[in-house]
């Protein structure tokens, strides 16, 4: 896999990457300002945009200090790249849900498309 320049959009090989990636780790910065513990987490691909969501959305942990940031790092087979964080609500999420459920099965991603895990969804955007 081989990252598009920072900043810049996904590229395609990358959007599929993501797309066919079972999960991503996510880190959210420290107050020092480093990488927080990664975490693995779902990924899904909608619309070319990369959103990720907490079944158990909280202030705390990766997704508190992501959301308050506005910024994480999440790496795929390796590649580790700053990523912008947007919390989306649950702007999009009959189709953010339905690509949940396309890629983990129903019974798989029956936590992520409760409406509480819909209000968690955040788009991440490749940070400039």
């Amino acid at each position: 896999m081989t990252w598009n320049a920072p900043g810049g959009p996904w590229t395609s090989e990358d959007l599929r990457h993501l797309a066919g990636s079972r999960e991503l780790e996510i880190a959210a910065p420290r107050v020092s300002g480093g990488p927080g513990r990664w975490t693995p987490i779902w990924v899904v691909v909608v619309e070319d945009e990369v959103f990720v969501r907490t079944w158990h959305r909280r202030n705390t942990g990766w997704y508190g200090r992501a959301v308050e940031s506005g910024r994480a790092w999440i790496r795929v087979s390796g590649d580790s790249v700053d990523v912008a964080v947007a919390a989306t609500g649950d702007t999009g999420a009959d189709s953010i849900g339905a690509a949940y459920r396309t890629k983990y099965g129903a019974g798989g991603a029956q936590s992520m498309v409760t409406a509480e895990a819909a209000a968690s969804t955040l788009r991440l955007t490749r940070a400039s």
